[in-house]
């Protein structure tokens, strides 16, 4: 298959990261015999700094002519720490999800066997936990209108929603539970938000379709609780834009590091894949960056082509990595630490060679790249 990929670095850690995945994704081509095309472009911080606005229209231009995105983080501390900034980074991920129709997010949320000691929650609770979680990506008060009083004393910000904006991304998430264990737990505040009872409403009448998937209501606060009480009981979680940013953040903490999830951006002709973290500009440049979410990303990104095994060859790949501690520190505090670029030369070497990676294990640590 060949393939044209936008790559969006970003900001901080994200162009760290990002080359790690697209290290994977040419030893994926390499051995499964795919041509994929990697182009460059500029978008948050780094984009403002060079062209004075966060979305250069050449790299919207780009993102619109390839066949699919990967993404690496935006954002930046001078603009963090400025609430009065009218230019921001993060405009120019909203705008490029409202231009692309990226009105999916899927972040899956798994913990992983090697790690259930790392996560603050007990074992017992976390353990087994497999979740999709379908966030509304191009609606709700993100995209709503924003007011600020002429004094500066007042602010105001219009969250809104349309059935036709409901009815797609509900959809998705039926179809993908009847795939998964059957379940569709929908997170709102219908006891207070008037869009949340036309989600509520929808949402429900949309159920009947889909005779084989149970259908569950939480209000939001209730499954913030849920998620650290009892994980397990979740298998999609269909939720709005604001509800849904907040709950996947909460669910990072099951697998023991926000480094190991990865989504996709998904609307009807366009998808981009990256990692759920931030910019994390306090570690850029210095190797900690955990890089398994952006290559868990690239995984997501060949699912999205059909390229199953391609894809399964990725996750069998990290899975050898977590198990042999080959990781960044926020994962691997108690064993030597694994640089970012570490972890994607022992990936991209178990792709090349799955047999002998375990006799590289100890290039890895001594610094040598097997792959010349």
């Amino acid at each position: 298959m060949k393939l044209e990929i936008a790559v969006l670095p970003g900001d901080g850690i994200g162009p760290e990261v990002t080359d790690q995945a697209i290290k994977v994704l040419k030893a994926i081509a390499l051995e499964f015999d795919h041509m994929f095309k990697f182009r460059i472009a500029d978008v948050g911080a780094v984009a403002i700094d060079n062209y004075g606005v966060p979305l250069p229209e050449q790299t919207l231009t780009l993102c619109a002519s390839s066949d699919a995105i990967l993404f690496g983080a935006i954002g930046h501390p001078k603009y963090d720490n400025d609430p009065s900034a009218k230019v921001r980074p993060e405009q120019g991920l909203l705008k490029l999800r409202k231009e692309l129709g990226l009105f999916a997010n899927i972040r899956p949320v798994k913990a992983y066997d090697t790690l259930l000691d790392k996560s603050p929650l007990k074992r017992h609770i976390i353990e087994g936990v497999d979740i999709s979680i379908y966030r509304e990506l191009t609606g709700g008060i993100y995209f709503g209108k924003k007011e600020l009083s002429g004094d500066g004393n007042m602010a105001s910000d219009l969250c809104q929603y349309s059935r036709e904006e409901i009815e797609r991304i509900t959809h998705l998430a039926f179809e993908a539970a009847q795939n998964r264990r059957g379940k569709v737990t929908l997170v709102d505040k219908a006891n207070v938000l008037e869009t949340s009872r036309l989600w509520r409403k929808v949402v429900t009448e949309i159920a009947k379709q889909y005779s084989d998937v149970e259908m569950d209501f939480l209000f939001v606060d209730n499954a913030a609780m849920q998620m650290i009480l009892n994980p397990k009981q979740f298998d999609v979680i269909l939720t709005e834009n604001l509800f849904g940013d907040i709950i996947s953040d909460e669910a990072s903490v099951i697998g023991g590091s926000i480094g190991l999830l990865a989504s996709a951006s998904v609307g009807k002709k366009y998808a981009m894949f990256e990692p759920v973290h931030g910019s994390f500009p306090q570690a850029k440049n210095k190797g900690i960056a955990n890089p398994i979410a952006s290559i868990l990303s690239a995984a997501l990104l060949l699912e999205h082509f059909e390229l199953f095994n391609e894809a399964q060859m990725i996750r069998i790949a990290v899975d050898k990595s977590l198990k042999l501690h080959i990781s960044t520190p926020d994962i691997n505090a108690n064993y030597d630490t694994i640089s970012t670029s570490k972890v994607g030369d022992f990936i991209e070497d178990f792709i090349h060679n799955p047999g002998d990676t375990n006799m590289n294990f100890n290039n890895i640590h001594l610094g040598q790249s097997t792959i010349i």
